[in-house]
């Protein structure tokens, strides 16, 4: 099979260099990068014809960063590399353009398999992935609630979540104060939570961080 120019998303350094063990004696590994925002530089400039990307990611999440890869480069396939078992979460990644969906628990017995699905135009979800799997952590009404948060409201929770502050968030997403605080009070509406202790609580319930 002809070496894929990929390119890797995670913020676990150990995780990165774990599925560059996997892939490069078979893929041409084009960058590496650990956030969101930095994977959509990458992704821009490097062109790749796949991306390996993780869902918890910090600045901006992968769902979020897929959709906007997805509207400049729409060609371009994505695999998520996750250890998000919530029907919900999986959903979202389908409908933001991934065509591919493994679980970390899984990944080096089903990447190489996965990645040969996908670059051949098809979907490839873990077998595994199933209603049977318990979730400790993860209500999954809360997590579809959290999905149906605008594309900003889930980077202002991401961010609220990482301890950023109001002036921090205002910077890094080139808006005013004022903003960050009305989508603030929106995503507290929309989730039934009153503080930002809960936000932050319910972020890393859900692990968003």
């Amino acid at each position: 099979m002809k070496r894929a120019r990929i390119l890797l998303a995670d913020d676990h350094p150990l995780t990165l260099e774990g599925i560059r063990a996997v892939l490069e004696p078979h893929h041409e590994i084009v960058g590496t990068v650990t956030d969101g925002r930095a994977l959509l530089d990458a992704a821009l400039r490097l062109k790749p014809e796949l991306i390996v990307l993780d869902i918890t990611m910090p600045l901006l999440n992968g769902i979020d960063a897929a959709v906007q890869i997805k509207k400049s480069l729409p060609g371009v396939k994505l695999l998520f590399i996750t250890m998000h078992v919530n029907p919900a979460y999986l959903e979202a990644a389908l409908n933001a353009g991934g065509t591919g969906y493994v679980l970390k628990s899984a990944a080096r017995e089903e990447l190489l398999d996965a990645i040969k699905i996908v670059l051949n135009g098809r979907i490839y979800v873990t077998p595994s992935l199933s209603s049977e799997h318990l979730e400790r952590f993860e209500d999954p009404y809360l997590a579809a609630a959290t999905l149906r948060l605008s594309a900003r409201e889930r980077q202002i929770l991401q961010l609220i979540a990482e301890g950023r502050t109001a002036k921090e968030m205002a910077y890094v997403l080139n808006i005013s104060i004022k903003t960050v605080a009305f989508h603030r009070d929106n995503i507290k509406r929309k989730l039934g939570l009153r503080t930002t202790a809960e936000l932050t609580k319910h972020a890393i319930e859900q692990r968003l961080i």
